[in-house]
């Protein structure tokens, strides 16, 4: 009797015991058990920056997806949903009229087009600095990178204060997308206004920049979204012509030109060590052009002329007021350089200016940061180009710039060869919206504004 009631406690206890260990076990289990798959993109913002470089490089790597046709070969082989319903030349398809593709409406849509549920419309206030720098944050992180991701933006409220906001501009032409939930900034387009004298006809147009979406919403189709709501905004102030370019073949381009570059991101010539190369680029120490210096906000007058002088021999070009000149050429820190040479009787004869790109260095153990001097223009008159370029090179490395870099456009090619430049394997296409006439080589190109 006594054994028998023995093992029965000793039987209650070893179940207690086993529930207990059980319960503790679930309890442990619950711990760390999530609720629901975890979100992956939540767990890549959580790794440090240096990892998450590394996981972005590798999926830039061996991506399997279809990649964006830089040549017209790859973009012949692609179907362009989107732009086969937009005014713009099919690929292929040899124009020699010239004029609107389509007349303007004599009504345009007053409501903005839909965006996917959770998403809203709004328009940047960028003289709120709080603002601004949500739009650095989305284009320096999202904007484009380099094909091996070892570049990427870094702009300053300052450059793109510069850049948005020209002379004439609206704030209706900043158009942005949020998320509902939490304001977030996820989405990006602009358009400035620029008079530009095509072959014959001069046409109010406005330039369009900065197309960005968030890296993590680019199977959305959100890009068509944003391109239709600024064109709907641009068509309410009865312009429905727009000049834009791209790294990428689009329908269809006007215009393609190569980036070239001095002292640039390619590594050594072959058969050339470091030494060599450091005596191959070498610079002088002084520039020789008499007259040469900054510009002044008292040149305007004189170089507006130079400049229209200039630019009236190009197929397409840019028709500046004075007020434009001032706001793209005049110097800013970090922003604009631009000089010019005056002749002994006061007069301006030659200009060159170029504008200041950052870029944040990405997988590097070394370097972090990285300027580069972008060419916006030269017109030369009394100088040789050749050696008011290389001034403007020694000029460019006394202010701490790391690389010069040039497109063959307008009269480039005449001092590219000569100082050294080399060819870039990018190239950038120009494209008219709503506008037919013949293509034109690089060098008929004189569209000023930076791109």
């Amino acid at each position: 009797m006594t054994d028998s009631n023995s093992l029965d406690k000793k039987r209650a206890e070893d179940g207690d015991s086993g529930c207990k260990k059980s319960r503790k076990k679930e309890k442990k289990a619950d711990t760390w058990r999530p609720e629901g798959p975890r979100d992956p993109f939540a767990v890549l913002d959580a790794l440090p920056e240096k990892k998450q470089q590394e996981i972005q490089r590798a999926l830039h790597l061996f991506s399997l997806g279809p990649s964006l046709p830089k040549t017209m070969q790859q973009a012949k082989k692609r179907t362009y949903r989107f732009w086969d319903t937009q005014p713009v030349p099919r690929l292929g398809e040899r124009t020699e009229t010239h004029g609107p593709i389509l007349e303007g409406e004599a009504s345009v849509r007053k409501e903005p087009f839909s965006l996917p549920q959770g998403f809203s419309w709004d328009t940047l206030d960028l003289s709120n600095l709080t603002v601004m720098r949500e739009l650095c944050n989305l284009l320096n992180d999202n904007y484009m990178e380099e094909d091996d991701n070892t570049v990427r933006f870094d702009f300053s409220p300052e450059y793109l204060q510069w850049a948005l906001q020209p002379p004439n501009w609206l704030s209706e032409w900043h158009c942005a997308v949020r998320v509902d939930t939490n304001n977030k900034l996820v989405g990006f387009i602009a358009a400035v206004p620029a008079d530009v004298c095509i072959y014959e006809t001069e046409k109010r147009m406005v330039q369009v920049k900065f197309l960005c979406v968030h890296k993590k919403l680019r199977l959305k189709r959100m890009t068509p979204v944003l391109i239709r709501e600024l064109t709907r905004r641009v068509k309410q102030q009865g312009i429905y012509q727009a000049f834009y370019a791209a790294g990428i073949v689009l329908p269809t381009p006007l215009s393609s030109c190569r980036k070239l570059v001095d002292v640039g991101f390619q590594g050594l010539r072959q058969n050339m060590n470091l030494q060599t190369a450091l005596k191959f680029n070498r610079l002088p120490e002084v520039t020789k052009t008499p007259g040469l210096r900054p510009m002044t906000k008292a040149d305007v007058v004189g170089l507006q002329s130079v400049l229209q002088s200039h630019l009236r021999k190009f197929q397409l070009s840019s028709v500046l007021s004075s007020e434009e000149v001032e706001h793209w050429l005049l110097p800013r820190e970090n922003v604009i350089d631009t000089y010019v040479v005056e002749s002994d009787d006061g007069t301006l004869t030659d200009v060159v200016s170029f504008h200041c790109t950052s870029y944040k260095v990405l997988n590097h153990p070394l370097h972090t940061g990285l300027r580069a001097a972008v060419l916006l223009c030269v017109a030369s008159t009394a100088t040789d180009p050749v050696i008011l370029m290389e001034d403007i090179l020694v000029l460019a490395k006394s202010k701490g710039y790391d690389v010069f870099s040039a497109f063959d456009v307008m009269d480039n090619q005449s001092f590219l060869e000569n100082l050294k430049f080399s060819v870039n394997d990018s190239s950038l296409h120009y494209y008219l919206y709503n506008w037919k006439c013949p293509t034109m080589s690089a060098d008929k190109m004189g569209f000023l504004l930076p791109n």
